[in-house]
């Protein structure tokens, strides 16, 4: 049977304002000009793709790489409607949606009850950016296609240019699809990283089960092969992906769902959830129509309320603590656990600093129902399981209350010495944490160096002997044992775990600054791993940086130069083609001197540094668990897949 539009007409797209600012401030609708915002241009028209697919009408989404750099985006949903636009008579609604910001079928016009896409402004932004886009619409059985160049100028308005293909059920294809070429006089760089597209089509494709996305890179020299994502168990599998770098303490994964329906306003819950042996409470991963909310909010507030007190009456019910015994706190239960909680609704309200935070209060109602019934019928269904989860969150709580002994007994003492501060740290004379920043240097030997070159006013130096505790791997009260844990907390001024509190962190820049060797990566790692797990929300707020100290020196006569990296090399021997001094590989920052260590890293004037970032909390989840747990098979298989985009090694 051909689907039958006439739910979704022309009078479902509506306008909300015009496009004319995005080719001059596109950071303002895509977030960047630089890798990030590339990339974003390909999630704006897939997400389109998926909306078709929540709605119940595709079941297949097809990405290509072209070999000119291009991409291409095909679905088989309804096609946008190729009738005259309501609002706009002169213009189909098709080329409404491609040059009109915020026009769409998702503002009230009836085309869609939920939909993804975090600020609603669409393939047009794409069009505006791009040099060049193509669309091809088949639907009431014939392919309309049309074309635009130079950021939105129409070139061929819409038109028939055939009947449409059959599909496998022998009636004609309907669906989209959607090529474009972004414009390198917009973007840094024009190169899609194949990786980082494949993570969030495999993210999606948990996040809709049974919606399959194919992504090929057709561009030459290449060598990534064709990918294809479908998970008929959904966020079933989502939980099974995420856990399985990791030791499950029971081989399930438990489910549920629930929906309300409202005239304005339908919700729906779905939530997946396993336990491991490890020792993380924050595996917890939220998502609201798709989009990562990775600040958290209602549907999270609700579910983490709930939970504790699910389990605890549990305890209770079946006699697994006593009377005597205080309740388990949120922190103990979620050690551990790995769930994932995926939202729809219809008109969701995105908060916080990255407008990533839910904020629609009914979700946090109807989430917390749900679990309160669910997860009560679960546990009862499941004891051995239910018994497992309880022993390992009374262990966690009884090393969260040696950790607070621990922490209780530091305080007592640097109150009696008047140390309150890590002895090896040089701090700065500013008390104004919006000027300040620390420096984490690797080694005594550069924590000299680096002292001697700070500006003292600003800069504050805190030295790392060896390589850090693997928090990946130890419990809190072990973690909170190590002198060098207990240093950097200290020196962060903000706690750490559940009682971190961004409000009191006294250094708004934490740089690593590391030997740009393998032991230098190993300690860098360490280090990340224990800011994303312990003090994630210093990540999320920006608050952490990379340090990046040059790999290779020369000299031009009396001259020394610094090259950052191979490409700085390798343009420099190009424009000096008769350059006879060896090119010296630097192996560590203790090699420089203050000068020079100043001249090349720390200057602000001079220095690059790299922002480190989370938008995928799930993603880098992950990473770290492979990366930094025991599981050697995953460890090995994730270095053999990312081995080709690997940009120097030192061996």
């Amino acid at each position: 049977m051909t689907p039958d539009p006439s739910d979704y007409g022309a009078e479902a797209i509506q306008v909300l304002e015009g496009l004319e600012a995005v080719r001059k401030r596109p950071g303002m609708y895509i977030g960047s000009t630089g890798p990030t915002g590339l990339h974003h241009m390909v999630y704006e028209v897939v997400d389109n793709s998926v909306d078709e697919a929540m709605a119940g009408h595709a079941t297949h989404i097809a990405v290509r790489i072209l070999p000119d750099g291009g991409c291409e985006v095909v679905d088989d949903g309804r096609g946008i409607p190729v009738g005259p636009s309501t609002q706009f008579p002169e213009m189909s609604a098709a080329e409404v949606v491609l040059t009109v910001l915020h026009a769409g079928g998702k503002f009230g016009g009836g085309g869609y009850k939920v939909s993804g896409g975090l600020h609603g402004v669409g393939v047009s932004v794409v069009n505006a950016l791009s040099r060049r886009v193509e669309v091809e619409i088949d639907r009431l059985g014939k392919t309309h296609r049309m074309t635009f160049v130079d950021g939105g100028e129409l070139r061929d308005r819409l038109a028939v240019i055939g009947d449409s293909p059959l599909g496998p059920d022998g009636e004609p294809r309907t669906g989209t699809t959607v090529r474009f070429w972004p414009d390198p006089t917009i973007f840094e760089e024009v190169e899609f990283r194949a990786a980082t597209l494949t993570e969030r089509f495999q993210m999606m494709a948990f996040l809709n089960a049974g919606l399959q996305i194919d992504f090929r890179d057709d561009r030459r020299g290449e060598s990534v092969s064709p990918v294809s994502f479908r998970y008929d168990g959904g966020i079933r599998d989502f939980v099974r992906h995420v856990n399985a770098a990791k030791e499950s303490l029971f081989s399930e994964v438990g489910y549920f769902s629930a929906s309300e329906e409202a005239e304005d306003n339908s919700m729906e819950v779905e939530i997946a959830f396993q336990w491991n042996t490890g020792y993380n409470s924050d595996g917890l991963h939220s998502f609201a129509n798709g989009i990562s909310t990775i600040e958290g909010g209602m549907h999270e507030e609700g579910f983490k309320k709930s939970l504790t007190n699910t389990i605890n009456r549990y305890a209770r019910d079946y006699g697994l603590m006593k009377d005597k015994d205080s309740n388990l706190q949120g922190e103990d239960i979620r050690e551990g656990l790995t769930a994932i909680i995926s939202v729809k609704l219809t008109e969701p309200q995105f908060e916080g600093q990255t407008k990533a935070k839910l904020g629609n209060v009914p979700m946090r109602s109807l989430v917390e129902r749900s679990t309160n019934e669910k997860l009560a019928e679960w546990l009862e269904e499941h004891p051995s399981e239910a018994k497992r989860i309880l022993q390992k969150a009374i262990q966690a709580g009884r090393a969260r209350e040696a950790a607070r002994n621990a922490r209780d007994a530091t305080r007592r003492k640097s109150a009696l010495d008047g140390a309150g501060l890590p002895g090896k740290l040089a701090d700065c004379s500013s008390r104004d944490p919006r000027e300040s920043e620390i420096y984490i240097v690797e080694g005594n030997s550069a924590g000299g160096s680096a002292k001697d070159a700070r500006n003292p006013a600003t800069m504050a130096i805190l030295p790392i002997r060896g390589k850090i505790l693997n928090v990946e791997r130890a419990r809190i009260d072990k973690m909170l044992k190590n002198a060098e844990v207990q240093a950097l907390v200290a020196a962060v001024g903000a706690g750490i775990a559940e009682e971190f509190n961004i409000e009191k962190i006294r250094y708004h820049k934490v740089i690593l600054m590391c030997d740009a060797d393998v032991d230098g990566s190993h300690i860098r790692t360490l280090l990340l791993t224990f800011f994303f797990r312990q003090m994630r929300p210093l990540i999320e707020g920006g608050h952490v940086y990379i340090a990046q100290p040059p790999l290779y020196s020369t000299e031009v006569g009396r001259n020394k130069i610094y090259l950052k990296d191979d490409a700085a090399k390798a343009a420099f021997l190009a424009d000096h083609p008769n350059h006879k001094n060896e090119f010296q590989r630097l192996k560590g920052l203790g090699e420089m001197d203050a000068e020079e260590l100043w001249a090349t890293t720390m200057d602000p004037t001079r220095r690059t540094l790299l922002q480190v970032s989370v938008q995928e909390a799930v993603i880098a989840d992950e990473v770290f668990s492979v990366l930094m747990g025991d599981n050697v098979d995953s460890r090995k298989q994730f270095i053999q897949t990312n081995a080709s985009d690997v940009r120097f090694l030192d061996i």
